[in-house]
């Protein structure tokens, strides 16, 4: 009788023994099990262009948790605030190089003209890219005629394969030379395919990003270019994580460049 008793109790430590096991090992079990991860619908760069006049957005700029890269004009007032600010903030650098364009416009100082010469216009380029520290690309600002000109961005290319920079065309020109002659260069490049702001209503600016948004679920990816200013970074810190939630993917522009 005790035999059997303690048969019994032996069998009842057993069985609860498993069932602790079997309880622990399914905890384990769905500790490793991840939720299924949301496939990336098409990634974004967003790029803002003309900063380094004044510091008038940056406490809005650091209301945006998404990747942003910012296109600084070099030898402004504020130019290396803005660059120290952005890049402290996690955003990637580049310089927005002023370029000729058709229109008789103000143009900046220093600004590379197609009447240059070569050893003039890569003095230009190199003294603005270490006038924007952090720069890691380089966007043209205006350039509509120089960036139609062979010869002028061959020796704007050259610098920058020197200092081992991508270049952005802003494509503010039809006739733009820069995807061809980046490509014969092996330069590493790429190129806007929406303006954001062009009009600064919030209403517009917003269907120009879900322009945007269509536009890289096409092509897997797009890049947008908007300004220094409040309304559009406004709209995009409203709507930069409603697209994260949508699948889409905000990314700098040197993850885009080929």
């Amino acid at each position: 009788m005790k035999k059997e008793k303690l048969t019994i109790i032996i069998l009842s430590c057993v069985l609860a023994l498993e069932t602790i096991l079997v309880a622990w090992l399914m905890v384990g079990r769905a500790r490793v099990i991840k939720k299924p991860v949301q496939a990336v619908k098409g990634k974004i760069a967003i790029v803002l262009d003309d900063w380094g006049y004044n510091l008038n957005n940056l406490a809005v700029l650091e209301e945006i948790r998404s990747p942003l890269t910012l296109s600084i004009l070099p030898n402004l007032a504020f130019s290396q605030n803005v660059a120290q600010a952005g890049h402290a903030k996690g955003f990637e650098i580049i310089l927005h190089l002023p370029m000729q364009p058709r229109e008789n416009t103000s143009l900046e100082r220093n600004t590379i003209l197609v009447s240059m010469e070569d050893r003039f216009i890569g003095e230009i380029v190199d003294h603005d890219l270490d006038n924007i520290v952090y720069a890691r690309g380089v966007s043209n600002h205006m350039g509509s005629r120089a960036t139609a000109d062979m010869r002028v961005m061959r020796a704007v290319f050259k610098e920058l394969k020197k200092k081992q920079v991508y270049f952005l065309d802003s494509f503010v020109s039809y006739n733009s030379v820069c995807p061809f002659l980046a490509h014969q260069m092996k330069l590493k490049t790429a190129r806007r395919d929406i303006f954001l702001d062009n009009n600064e209503d919030p209403s517009y600016i917003r269907e120009q990003l879900n322009k945007l948004k269509l536009r890289s679920l096409a092509k897997g990816e797009a890049i947008g270019i908007g300004h220094d200013k409040k309304n559009t970074l406004l709209v995009l810190k409203e709507m930069m994580p409603i697209l994260e939630k949508e699948g889409y993917k905000f990314v700098f522009v040197s993850e885009l460049v080929k």
